[in-house]
């Protein structure tokens, strides 16, 4: 059988939190660090959906920064340079549409947070070179150059260290090259913790320093150079004393230098420092004076940005617009008064209300008719212009995804129409496909159901539009999604308002929305008569309806109808869902929860050191009353699983055992244990075939068989004898599988929903390194001589996670979630979600023509 074609069809990932981890390049591309990963993301135009273009992943711990490498004719980048806490700096060369590794940069001490590079092609007669400027916090900043040689008719790079500044205690914060008007001479620009901001230029192939800018009050966090169109030198500095500096640097003739600048009486001009770069035939002079200083920030500064070049006419022309962004939550587009020159605050967007923590990034795009900026805790914030009044700024559609660990996912039981998400950021949060039509069919969060006070563990769906979800407390609680919800979802995937289901378990009296009183942490409904309708704003002429009843403005629910995925600050105000029910019983905190076929039983586990803890506690979904606890294990229950039948209940244990309870039928004598389910088979130390931990298990679509993967590599699959009796060691099951070695710690499995056309299951294997393979396991074959498992598909490096795969799940039908149609094509796709410990959550689309029923 020929290997399935594996697709990327989703990300869904947040920004590092760190100033410097998004950069928007020439090439419409978005690249931002995400957890060990550098994300290529192309946004939303007015004609086409946002979509992730690539991942890289080659970094071992966290992504600080990034920067595309600019050149000196303003056509699309083709090399990226990214930082991490790895201590590596990572330079990116596009070859053949994709961006691979070309060089790490070695020998910092500490973790990399800011890059910088441009091509010095201009001024040297080697046609590819490009100066790499790396910081870091073992307080150097070293400087690279990349030569491009020829080696037997074959280019190659190489890259070199040729210097490192040492800052002594202290740390430079952001970095900035630029190329000195008429010398080309580089100029770097470093500033940190010193609250000053210091110039290198090159003397003799060596940077030294010419000048310190005092003027800030507090830690630079962000440089930024920009040449204007006579020639000059401006650069932007920002510190999180709330002010923005601006520094002409502007060369000057030999004659000028010894001139004292005459003061004029009635004016008052700014002092100038002089500096000379000399190079092999000439010496230039130039002057460094303080151009402006900017306020209008409330808080802290983190990131400046200037609007791009652009080419007009075959001459380069740029505008002077200056993007900032702040701890305040807003971000500001300065530029200088046509007539006075004086810069002035030209636009200003933002948030207002909601619990985020303001901005740390921003950026231009090429065109400057759009902006972007990246919150605290990872959201990305876009912004357009209107063609015609660019002083008019919308908000638009953009990626977004937990900022960390996700541990546990599951999609909408009846259709897949939706997934389901749950992390240590103490949110859940739901990712449904925006459809447009047949050809834009794009994923996006589209509802955070709960945002808690504790980290999430586990989640379980109870049937359509409900679900229960576990944290680090000892509380489970319950959600029936609101009639807002309901709308908009419906409205986002294209369906018709007759389409709209009723939330099952609930009366059709369904709540508009929720919100959380100040200090708790249940999902209060909100009822119709609790709102009242409102005008979004003075430019607004929206209706929205906002609660009556909530004691803080930021609290207020909204009731707006979507036609398109909502914006990070709906999404944490008005997306929320009302909470029905809290579960008491467990001792310790809740570690999975897995969910009944029908939706009318729930089975939970807790972290428990002793056998006492380490029971199953059975919920009614009805009553929500404990109608049984299972005892066998001494360890936590890491995973729970019904057959898809719901007979049966599956618990894997970190005591390196599993155990199989089956439903009691009615027709069974009644015995002091009332428990609906009984022991049927199980492991011990003697019969246990996994010596570590087991992380995960899984049904086969069918029942017939199970699974469980553990921190020893191994995968095994289980089924009932053949002869049920008499029954062996473990009672009527046995092993069927031989038992796969998965290279690595396996810590998630999943059968596919459907079987082969040759009798063999499709199951997908998720390790502790982020990697994800597909395998064939053949029930016929004889598991004695290992010819039951054949390796499938192995995902690559860069559509894998990189950290622990913490789930993988199937789809529950064949077809492409928003794709569904009539069309026999769509039979022969699969979709896989994976979780990963690297806070993403990753939408896979396997293509299998001809070889499923």
């Amino acid at each position: 059988m020929a290997a399935p074609t594996v697709q990327l069809s989703h990300v869904a990932a947040s920004a590092t939190r760190a100033p410097h981890a998004v950069c928007w390049g020439r090439n419409g591309l978005v690249s931002f660090g995400s957890a060990n990963s550098v994300v290529l993301y192309v946004p939303q135009k007015e004609n086409s959906a946002g979509f992730v273009y690539n991942t890289l992943n080659e970094h071992t711990q966290r992504v600080n920064c990034v920067h595309w490498i600019q050149k000196n004719d303003l056509s699309p980048e083709t090399e990226l340079l990214s930082g991490g806490s790895d201590n590596i700096a990572i330079l990116w060369v596009k070859q053949n549409s994709q961006f691979v590794c070309s060089e790490k940069l070695q020998g910092h001490k500490g973790a990399v947070t800011a890059v910088d590079g441009r091509s010095l092609a201009s001024r040297r007669d080697e046609p590819d070179v490009v100066m790499l400027v790396t910081s870091a916090a073992d307080s150097t900043v070293r400087i690279w150059l990349r030569h491009v040689t020829e080696d037997d008719d074959v280019a190659a790079s190489k890259v070199e260290c040729v210097q490192e500044l040492s800052f002594g205690t202290g740390f430079a914060m952001d970095i900035s090259l630029a190329e000195l008007p008429g010398s080309k001479e580089p100029i770097l620009a470093c500033g940190g913790d010193g609250c000053k901001s210091q110039l290198y230029t090159q003397q003799n192939g060596q940077f030294v320093q010419q000048q310190l800018l005092v003027g800030h009050e507090d830690w630079i966090q962000g440089l930024e150079f920009v040449q204007e169109d006579g020639g000059d030198l401006l650069l932007a500095s920002c510190s999180q004393d709330c002010m923005i500096r601006l520094w002409r640097v502007s060369p000057k003739s030999p004659g000028e230098e010894l001139a004292f600048p005459r003061q004029e009486e009635g004016v008052l001009k700014l002092k100038e420092n002089t500096f000379s770069v000399l190079t092999s035939d000439q010496t230039f002079l130039y002057c460094v004076k303080l151009e402006a200083v900017l306020a209008g920030h409330e808080n802290r500064v983190y990131g400046v940005h200037w609007q791009p070049a652009s080419i007009q006419d075959g001459k380069r022309s740029q505008p002077m617009n200056l993007l900032s962004a702040s701890m305040d939550k807003t971000m500001i587009i300065w530029s200088p008064d046509e007539e006075t020159g004086v810069w002035l605050e030209k636009v200003r967007v933002g948030e207002v209300g909601g619990n985020t923590l303001g901005f740390l990034g921003c950026q231009f795009s090429a065109e400057g008719t759009a902006i972007i900026a990246h919150a605290f805790h990872g959201a990305l914030h876009l912004w357009h212009s209107d063609c015609q009044q660019k002083e008019e700024w919308r908000p638009g559609v953009v990626i977004s995804g937990h900022f960390g660990p996700v541990q546990d996912l599951c999609w909408e039981p009846e259709k897949g129409g939706y997934i389901l998400s749950v992390s240590s950021d103490q949110t859940t949060r739901l990712f449904a496909p925006w459809k447009r039509d047949r050809c834009q069919v794009t994923w996006h969060e589209v509802a955070r159901p709960q945002i808690h006070g504790y980290d999430m563990q586990c989640l379980a769906p109870l049937g359509k539009h409900r679900f229960i979800s576990g944290a680090d407390e000892k509380v489970l609680r319950v959600f029936s999604a609101p009639r807002s919800f309901l709308h908009n979802l419906a409205s986002i995937g294209g369906h018709q308002a007759q389409e709209i289901p009723t939330a099952a378990g609930v009366s059709s009296d369904l709540p508009e929305g929720a919100s959380v009183p100040a200090l708790g942490l249940s999902n209060k409904a909100v009822y119709k008569a609790d709102i009242v309708t409102c005008r979004g704003g003075p430019n607004d002429d929206r209706e929205i309806e906002v609660s009556a009843n909530e004691q803080y403005q930021e609290m207020y629910f909204q009731a707006v109808a979507l036609q398109e995925p909502p914006m990070e600050d709906h999404l944490l105000q008005n997306t929320l869902w009302p909470e029905v029910q809290k579960l008491y019983g467990h001792g310790y905190e809740v570690f999975s929860v897995a969910a009944h076929p029908a939706g009318s039983l729930v089975a939970s586990s807790c972290k428990a050191s002793k056998p006492e803890h380490a029971t199953i506690l059975l919920w009614d979904a009805e009553t929500w009353c404990v109608v049984g606890i299972l005892s066998y294990h001494g360890l936590t229950v890491t995973q729970l699983a019904f057959s898809p039948d719901g007979s049966c209940l599956l618990a894997v244990s970190r005591d390196r055992t599993w155990s199989l309870w089956r439903h009691r039928d009615a027709s069974q004598p009644q015995t002091d244990d009332a428990s609906l389910y009984r022991l049927l088979a199980s492991t011990d130390k003697k019969t246990a075939v996994h010596t570590r931990v087991i992380w995960a298990c899984d049904w086969s679509h069918d029942g017939k068989y199970f699974t469980t993967t553990s921190r020893d590599k191994k995968v095994v699959v289980w089924g009932k004898q053949e002869n049920a009796f008499p029954t062996g060691a473990m009672g009527p099951i046995c092993q069927c599988s031989s038992a796969l070695d998965a290279t690595d710690s396996a810590t998630a499995v999943a059968f596919a929903p459907r079987e082969a056309c040759d009798g063999r299951y499709l199951m997908a294997v998720g390790l502790e390194s982020g990697k994800i393979s597909l395998y064939l396991w053949n029930a016929s074959a004889d598991s004695a001589l290992l010819r039951d498992w054949t390796p499938w598909a192995s995902f690559s490096k860069n559509m894998s996670h990189t950290l622990t795969v913490k789930r993988l799940r199937w789809r529950p039908r064949v077809g492409r979630a928003g794709c569904d149609t009539d069309d026999v094509e769509d039979e022969a796709w699969l979709q896989l979600a994976s979780a990963g410990a690297d806070s993403a959550v990753r939408i896979f689309d396997v293509y299998i023509p001809g070889h499923y029923i």
